[in-house]
């Protein structure tokens, strides 16, 4: 009897310790949330998906060279409450985006806020934004 109970234990500690990494979620951290940059840019690409929906775009600098940028917004499902589908964006849209940088320097940005060129914007809170 003895020998099933710690044969149940190590087989349920091995199911628990294979799963763990299904629960993980990588967050914010690789954002710099300390500083909102804003920049205008013109779609190049939207995927409307989970884990998150992205906003490809181009963005020309001062010196005329154009710079390719993702945008990360939250899931599908909400964006979808925001008002948001899959054809909200097209190619050649005119986009001021806001948001936080990749701390690597990478063209990622962790959008915050969205604004249309009519004006609307689509403000994207996380609840990890406000923890400290």
């Amino acid at each position: 009897m003895k020998i099933k109970r710690v044969a149940f234990l190590a087989v349920a500690l091995g199911i628990c310790l294979v799963a763990a990494p299904i629960f993980a979620h990588h967050g914010a951290s690789v954002y710099d949330s300390t500083k909102l940059t804003t920049m205008k840019g013109t779609v190049t690409d939207f995927q409307f998906m989970n884990p998150h929906t992205e906003i490809l775009f181009e963005v020309t600098g001062a010196n005329g060279k154009v710079d390719k940028w993702t945008g990360e917004a939250p899931s599908l499902t909400t964006m979808y409450r925001l008002g948001w589908n899959k054809t909200l964006f097209k190619p050649g849209d005119q986009i001021t985006f806001v948001g936080n940088l990749a701390k690597n320097g990478s063209h990622i940005m962790r959008l915050r806020k969205v604004v249309f060129p009519s004006g609307k914007e689509t403000v994207m809170d996380r609840g990890e934004d406000y923890a400290e």
